[in-house]
């Protein structure tokens, strides 16, 4: 069945994180960090200058460590919340109509292994963009509609193969429909029309490609593998049709 829905329901729904007003002090809370990091500011220091309770603050620190805001609470009687300021974003100048063009091409990752580190991405530029541009955007993604066919999630053994560099445990079912149980050494993915993980297979031993939506179970072992070399033209796939993703 094809879904049909706005951007604003699916990878844009992180604008409906946090009311305006919230989100007017996740932004202010950012930049009162930023403008004094290295130094700390408590608590106590952030609820009196936004005048809300220190739980609220305490809630909204939580809420913008758990989206990927560098902030660590430094311990002490001098202490409070810093900023690593080497990594964080000053704010982002993005347009409305920018932001909806990375929520639409992050949508199309779907049933990729990049979902989810997109989504993540997504917010974190959301995170540091001027409120008002974020109300925009929100608007702007209600009148933007996407037609494609479900994609299955991507289990997260599978996602983190690579990055986790641990051996997976996999159940797959080949083109014939016979189901085998194999450990693989993930090496690599394949990506087009449908996606593929690519791994040194120990029961064939050989490099294979195991289609995502073929593999039944994937288990990530605790056994840790050091990613064997791999040559394009070890792939029954043309020369000309491979190539990596671009970056600017």
């Amino acid at each position: 069945m094809t879904s049909f829905g706005g951007v604003g329901d699916n990878i844009l729904s992180v604008f409906t994180l946090t009311s305006v007003n919230r989100t007017d002090r996740l932004y202010a809370l950012v930049e009162e960090l930023r403008a004094v990091a290295p130094r700390p500011r408590s608590a106590r220091w952030l609820a009196g200058r936004f005048e809300v309770s220190t739980r609220t603050i305490e809630r909204d620190l939580s809420a913008l460590q758990q989206s990927g805001v560098p902030i660590y609470a430094e311990p002490g009687r001098t202490g409070g919340y810093c900023l690593d300021r080497a990594h964080t974003l000053p704010p982002v100048n993005l347009t409305p109509a920018e932001a909806i063009a990375m929520a639409v091409a992050l949508h199309q990752l779907g049933g990729t292994p990049f979902a989810e580190a997109g989504r993540t991405g997504l917010h974190k530029l959301l995170n540091v963009m001027p409120p008002s541009d974020v109300d925009a955007a929100r608007d702007f993604a209600d009148r933007v509609h996407l037609v494609r066919p479900p994609m299955p999630a991507v289990p997260e053994p599978i996602a983190s193969a690579l990055t986790a560099s641990r051996a997976l445990r996999l159940t797959y079912v080949d083109g014939k429909g016979e189901a085998t149980e194999r450990v693989v050494e993930p090496m690599g993915y394949i990506g087009g029309r449908r996606w593929y993980l690519l791994a040194w297979c120990r029961l064939r031993e050989a490099a294979r490609a195991f289609r995502f939506d073929r593999i039944t179970e994937a288990v990530q072992l605790d056994e840790p593998v050091t990613p064997r070399p791999f040559a394009r033209d070890q792939l029954d796939i043309p020369q000309e049709m491979l190539s990596g993703p671009p970056l600017p």
